[in-house]
């Protein structure tokens, strides 16, 4: 059956129309790597040799050979790049540690413009960026960036470049076409397909303009893993974690987390019990069908003096996970940016909306859907009726379990029917998640900023008399938000549905000096940032640069790093399934600190007083015996910026006549005020006898998981290595490794952002290009360690993994004709590259171009 899909898509694919860029000249990637101009380590042209902290530069060249269906996959091979895989229709990409499915330390930019989805504070990874035909080259930060962009890179940021319309022109038509899920247990082989159009002109030296367009449809990856999250909830009794255990939590499987659970005293002992739940292939809508577009227009003012505007659109359906899984559908974002620049001055502007349309959550629908057809009084009174009678009947405790459940779920919607799919249609549309799904987002987010090169205004020959570089910016940026009343509501004013604003204003000074003839570079930068809430923050930036010759470099530098809470962080204000999770800002969560009791002192308590009780004492005595477990809440209080101290090293330099590049760098970060959240509980009385007797009843408590601050000190280092061969001008051979590593004093603070990273990631690559007339190829080989993921969802092990991605390309008719045939995950071994998430198996695929002019 496998061979039959793969031929009918080689030929289908073989029908179909693709472009391929014009040969290169014949030259080695190291004999260009002396020319590689950089922009994004100093905001400012600079050679990449004389950068004053790491940056990998990918070049348009690379990206053509990289073994992988697009360039955005292929930057997880990239030397201390991190990639996480929550659908097939977006990647996270992360450096540094730190890693999380919404990756708000990580800042990502086209064209220097942000583009984050405004609620979420980061991007849903390339779905408003730039299309394969019109990315020129990559600029990754591996580190804290703060100094220099503030807001989120305090962990990294990439900038994806764009090719100018002036230089590149004319009209290209690409399409992919591939399969996967090949040999998927819960899914057959599937047909995936890209189509993009780039269309560039250059009407007359003074106007240019681009369009570009691209329309992915597909089958999502499946996560559906049936690991039991709560094993030991009845072990007191006998009873192991598994289907068996009354309170089964499947990570992949919703309805029947902590809040959908109750203790139940059957026959005479407790039992710890969880409604039915359904799986996520039940609830979600794997379909992807993804549109990204975007128009520039061009304008030169004088030769060196361009204005620019540029619009861009993206509507995906995919799925997205954060704390809980979505199904995002009819998701909509839009931005517009404005630019005038020249070599003096630079005046950005931008306003990105964002509407969240028809998407929903995952566990909400999951639990609602169980709601729909009995209340959870009465699903557990009918349980502890229907347990009681089959114990009566002569039932063991196993059976009469069983039967309980069988008899609870009488009348339970079944997947796939008609009447379950109009429940979960209904449910996607209400905007309350004790009762619905549905996530009813509305946004803005406008950013403006203005950066000088104050050298050159001053004059011409200013930089030449003194040797001084100096760099000023300022910025504005602010979320505007139309409160839903379930995701968000202004708690500031009268009427919780008014204009929420949060915003910020930054700016930057740096200088620079060239000493002793060139072997010497310094430079300095202090960044000033004041949010709405919080007090002013200065990050500075020291750096010097050594070139004891003209293909070697050594760096090393100190910079500090702030970030300021997210929207979400700082003003959510969510009800899901009786748990309110509120942003950390007094105006949000004031009271709650002062009276809650941590949550895991509760299941402590709680669990202690299940045992006792079996073990024959009098609930009272049991709740008496053990209320000294229960943890008041005195360590942890309302949100503070989060903080970074990093210094870094590294070394460049190129040998054996240019064929044998080496890089390499260490960093050692010091990180303070974790933003991160706490569940705490605050019981529904101010009694302090009645207090324990409370908590022990998970109705008598409200419930929240509330963002402050990690009260741990984290200290974590690393280092990486790149090599690049260049063995005749046609074969190329390259590698790297990162290392990262963890040290804390833990507190226990339980908080959802783990370190989340594999101590050791490899790659090796063996590139073709042009080994016979146009036939290229490449081979790359990705490695990384097992590592702990702790996130709100699921905390556990990511198995470590391999993937061998591999691709031949060829060009015709004078290179205005090509084709790319490829996979990634050649043996189709699935893995998980986090938990919660999908397994992730191979995909192959044909990618052809073609340039119509």
């Amino acid at each position: 059956m496998t061979k039959n899909y793969l031929i009918v898509f080689l030929l289908y694919t073989s029908c179909l129309l693709a472009q391929t860029q014009p040969k290169d000249n014949v030259d080695t990637l190291n004999n260009q790597y002396l020319e590689e101009v950089v922009i994004s380590a100093s905001r400012t042209p600079e050679s990449i040799l004389k950068s004053p902290v790491t940056i990998e530069n990918v070049s348009s060249r690379e990206i053509k050979n990289m073994a992988a269906p697009s360039f955005f996959d292929g930057l997880e091979n990239i030397k201390g790049v991190q990639m996480l895989t929550p659908s097939l229709g977006f990647k996270i990409i992360n450096t540094r540690g730190f890693a999380n499915t919404t990756n708000v330390r990580f800042t990502q930019m086209v064209d220097g413009f942000d583009n984050q989805a405004p609620h979420i504070g980061a991007p849903i990874g390339n779905t408003m960026g730039p299309t394969d035909l019109d990315i020129d080259r990559v600029e990754i930060i591996p580190g804290t960036a703060s100094a220099l962009y503030g807001l989120n890179a305090i962990n990294g940021l990439a900038n994806f470049i764009t090719k100018d319309p002036f230089t590149t022109t004319g009209i290209t038509l690409q399409q992919k076409t591939g399969i996967n899920h090949m040999g998927d247990a819960d899914s057959g082989v599937k047909l995936y397909s890209e189509s993009a159009l780039r269309i560039a002109e250059k009407i007359n030296d003074r106007f240019a303009f681009k369009i570009n367009f691209a329309y992915t449809t597909g089958q999502d990856w499946i996560a559906n893993n049936r690991t039991d999250l709560n094993p030991n909830a009845n072990a007191g009794v006998g009873i192991a974690g598994g289907v068996n255990n009354p309170a089964y939590d499947p990570v992949n499987g919703y309805g029947n987390e902590s809040s959908n659970r109750r203790t139940l005293t059957l026959g005479g002992t407790r039992y710890v019990v969880a409604r039915t739940g359904y799986s996520e292939h039940d609830v979600a809508d794997y379909g992807i069908q993804n549109i990204k577009a975007d128009v520039g227009l061009y304008y030169k003012l004088s030769p060196k003096t361009t204005i620019s505007y540029t619009y861009r659109f993206a509507d995906l359906d995919n799925v997205y996970q954060r704390a809980n899984r979505f199904t995002l559908k009819d998701y909509i974002l839009q931005q517009h940016a404005i630019e005038v620049k020249n070599d003096i001055l630079q005046v950005r502007a931008f306003a990105t909306s964002e509407d969240t349309g028809k998407s929903y959550n995952l566990r909400s629908a999951a639990e609602n859907l169980d709601r729909r057809f009995k209340s959870d009084n009465d699903w557990y009174a009918d349980y502890t009726t229907a347990f009681n009678t089959a114990v009566g009947q002569g039932s063991s405790v196993p059976q009469a379990l069983a039967a309980a459940r069988a008899e609870a779920d009488l009348g339970r919607l079944q997947p796939g029917t008609p009447e379950f799919k109009q429940a979960l249609n209904e449910l996607a549309d209400i905007n309350n998640w004790d009762e619905g799904a549905a996530l009813r987002v509305k946004d803005w987010l406008v950013h403006g900023e203005a950066q000088v090169n104050l050298s050159k205004a001053i004059g011409a020959d200013f930089e030449t008399y003194t040797g001084l570089q100096l760099l000023a910016g300022a910025d504005y940026q602010s979320y505007i938000i139309k409160p839903d009343g379930n995701y968000f509501i202004n708690p500031t004013a009268t009427d919780p549905f008014s204009t929420l604003t949060y915003g910020k204003t930054g700016g930057f000074i740096q200088a620079g000096k060239t000493l002793f003839e060139g072997l010497l570079k310094l430079s300095a930068t202090l960044r000033v940032d004041k949010n709405d809430y919080f007090d002013v923050k200065y990050n500075p930036r020291v750096a010097a640069v050594f070139t004891p010759a003209a293909e070697q470099s050594i760096r090393a530098s100190f910079q500090s790093g702030s970030r300021f809470p997210s929207i979400f962080e700082a003003f959510s204000n969510v009800n899901s399934g009786g748990v309110r999770r509120v942003g950390g800002l007094r105006v949000m969560s004031n009271g709650v600190f002062e009276n809650g009791y941590l949550r895991s002192s509760i299941d402590r308590f709680q669990a202690a007083v299940t045992a006792d009780f079996n073990n024959g004492a009098t609930l009272d005595d049991a709740i008496q015996n053990n209320q000294s477990l229960l943890q008041k809440n005195t360590q942890y209080t309302y949100l503070k910026p989060e903080q970074i101290n990093s210094f870094e090293a590294g070394y460049k330099g190129l040998f054996f006549n240019r064929t044998f590049k080496v890089d390499a760098d260490f960093y050692f970060n010091r990180y303070n005020n974790f933003i991160a959240q706490i569940e705490m509980n605050v019981p529904q009385t101010t009694n302090p006898a009645q207090i324990p007797y409370y908590l022990n009843d998970r109705t008598l408590q409200d419930r929240y998981r509330i963002y402050t601050n990690s009260q741990s000190v984290v200290y974590n280092y690393g280092a990486s290595l790149g090599l690049s061969y260049t063995i005749t001008p046609q074969y190329t051979i390259s590698g790297n490794v990162s290392y990262a590593k963890l040290r804390r004093t833990d507190n226990g603070d339980g908080f959802e952002d783990g370190f989340n990273t594999p101590e050791w990631i490899g790659n090796i690559s063996f590139t073709g290009d042009n080994v016979w007339k146009t036939l290229g190829f490449n081979v790359t080989y990705k490695r990384q360690s097992s590592f702990y993921w702790r996130s709100f969802l699921v905390n556990g092990t990511v198995q470590a993994y391999g993937t061998l991605d591999a691709q031949v390309n060829y060009t015709f008719l004078q290179s205005k004709l090509g084709i790319k045939v490829g996979a990634t995950n050649l043996t189709n071994a699935y893995y998980n590259s986090f938990l919660g998430g999908p397994a992730v198996g191979g995909l192959y695929y044909t990618t052809l171009t073609y340039q119509l002019q």
